[in-house]
């Protein structure tokens, strides 16, 4: 692993690392020449479940960025940005909501994949869609919706898995195999040092995978990319993360500064850590067919979520004083729309909102055939397609008498005392 010979030396602590001479002067060839890897992901191999004219490659729109404008033209894609990243229940136009993280995702992606002569095409239509599927309230929504389904259906569910419903059922529009494949392996909570890919090439395998993460949420655990391009975008889902919380952690005053946190070869910022990463993962990935970090690269990074765990994320938006209020808001909402489901009270949101957009905004989708699957599943796509502001919206209207307060922390909170959300 090099590093930088200069003094550039953040916060007195680490230097910024380089790329491998040799690496980097093969890099410049390849970029000069326009040559690929030979483990790139090549146009030519797209699978698609149909077999469009419509949706064949061309000059002007190659396979897979037919599939980031398909995402990026979805009501799902929309939604990202009233979606919580880590901090809920906070008026702030600083702090990350899901639209910028995917974007940051794609930014680094898109950057280590260009390095490494990987189809950045792909990158970026994985890298676009893999949160779609995503609830309201960040990961504690996710666990809140996860219960309620379960206790019901013995299913649990997921925001990658659910990510695949969304691009491959509720919205049909003929995704790719790999940029669906990446977005259910996407999961970067699961680190590994050396990510290997895992053949899919059927439809069939991933249907058959989607349904076994509903039946048994362990086996989130087991799933890998089947291209490098899915391996890229799983291992900046984390880099993305990890130091972008700690700088909104700092605006929101969770963190008074980044002493706290201890490293080794990364850095504490942001900036240093994007940049040292990346050039480990080049410089360990290059020319081979799997995305891997040096040894010391890959302890400094699981430290680094650790520590953000302990000092950022148990005190996120979904703190004690209104976590317990959040999960009780969950459960109201799944009981009262499944009712009104079997009721077939067409003037219940869920009819008036969920069913009629979805069916007039999917294109594919008919209502009658829509309204014959399992009610759970029906109100799981409704709840984990709000956003946060929207589910704070339905719950007051139709749980008026309830009188749940949230405190949110609103623009002109350092000017009074927190506003109170609710009735």
């Amino acid at each position: 692993m090099k590093r930088s010979d200069s003094a550039r030396v953040e916060g007195g602590r680490v230097p910024y690392l380089t790329l491998d001479p040799a690496i980097e002067a093969a890099i410049r060839e390849r970029l000069r020449t326009g040559e690929k890897s030979p483990f790139a992901c090549p146009d030519e191999a797209v699978v698609r479940r149909e077999d469009n004219p419509h949706d064949r490659a061309t000059l002007v729109r190659p396979a897979f960025s037919r599939d980031t404008e398909k995402i990026l033209n979805i009501p799902a894609y929309n939604r990202y940005a009233d979606k919580t990243q880590v901090f809920s229940f906070v008026e702030n136009d600083d702090i990350t909501r899901r639209g910028l993280h995917v974007q940051l995702v794609s930014r680094i992606a898109r950057n280590i994949g260009r390095l490494l002569g990987l189809n950045v095409d792909l990158i970026e239509a994985i890298a676009l869609g893999h949160d779609v599927g995503h609830t309201p309230f960040g990961h504690a929504g996710e666990h809140f919706l996860s219960a309620s389904y379960h206790r019901r259906t013995g299913r649990f569910f997921n925001h990658n898995v659910h990510s695949v419903r969304v691009l491959d059922q509720l919205y049909r529009r003929n995704m790719s195999l790999q940029t669906l494949n990446g977005v259910l392996a996407h999961n970067g909570e699961f680190a590994q040092q050396v990510l290997k890919t895992s053949p899919m090439d059927a439809f069939s395998q991933l249907d058959e995978m989607v349904e076994a993460c509903a039946v048994d949420e362990s086996t989130i655990a087991s799933l890998r990319p089947s291209t490098l391009e899915g391996c890229v975008v799983r291992v900046s889902d984390m880099i993305a993360y990890v130091g972008k919380d700690r700088q909104d952690a700092l605006d929101m005053g969770v963190l008074d500064s980044l002493d706290a946190f201890d490293t080794t070869v990364l850095g504490t910022t942001n900036a240093q850590i994007i940049s040292n990463v990346t050039v480990d993962i080049v410089n360990n990935s290059f020319g081979t067919g799997a995305i891997a970090m040096s040894r010391a690269v890959f302890e400094d990074l699981a430290l680094a979520k650790r520590q953000n765990y302990r000092l950022i994320y148990e005190k996120e938006g979904m703190v004690a004083a209104t976590e317990n209020i959040v999960e009780e808001m969950f459960e109201a909402l799944y009981e009262r729309l499944l009712d009104d489901l079997a009721a077939g009270d067409e003037s219940s949101p869920i009819f008036a909102h969920h069913v009629r957009n979805l069916c007039e905004k999917s294109r594919s989708v008919k209502p009658a055939d829509y309204l014959a699957q399992d009610p759970n599943q029906i109100v799981v796509d409704y709840l984990a397609s709000m956003t946060d502001s929207y589910f704070m919206a339905l719950f007051e209207h139709l749980f008026p008498e309830r009188g749940l307060n949230v405190l949110a922390k609103r623009y002109c909170s350092d000017l009074r005392r927190y506003d109170t959300i609710g009735s």
